[in-house]
């Protein structure tokens, strides 16, 4: 599975986002995705994550309430919608891939438990 993440850009506190994901290669209804996050002189960490079905989402405390993800197995697309936004969301996002279909927050909230990584999209929210 090949991932291009999209969508980020500069935006101000309490505005909205919108970043995709889309996919190549496999079949991407297949996997598991998840959104991770890394700020700059942080580790990346796990922000969303949704399974094949798209029944199933799992979310960081920190941005439940915030954050909704999504997909769309017909478009081989995935999403993150970030309302809300603080400038401690200012970050490299990434999408990947599990091959996880079904599993625990746990499982889907560890990077090695992701196989394809997509190169990120920067998202920066000022004050």
């Amino acid at each position: 599975v090949q991932l291009q993440a999209y969508g980020g850009g500069l935006v101000q506190a309490g505005d909205s986002l919108r970043l995709s994901c889309a996919a190549s290669g496999r079949i991407f209804s297949m996997y598991t995705v998840g959104w991770f996050r890394q700020a700059p002189g942080k580790e990346r960490e796990f922000v969303a994550a949704i399974t094949w079905s798209g029944t199933s989402t799992y979310y960081a405390d920190i941005v439940k309430d915030r954050f909704t993800i999504s997909r769309d197995n017909a478009k081989n697309t995935a999403y993150l919608q970030m309302n809300s936004l603080k400038p401690e969301d200012t970050a490299l996002y990434y999408c990947s891939a599990s091959k996880y279909s079904t599993a625990t927050y746990y499982t889907l909230s560890r990077r090695y438990n992701y196989d394809y990584w997509g190169q990120g999209t920067e998202v920066t929210v000022s004050s």
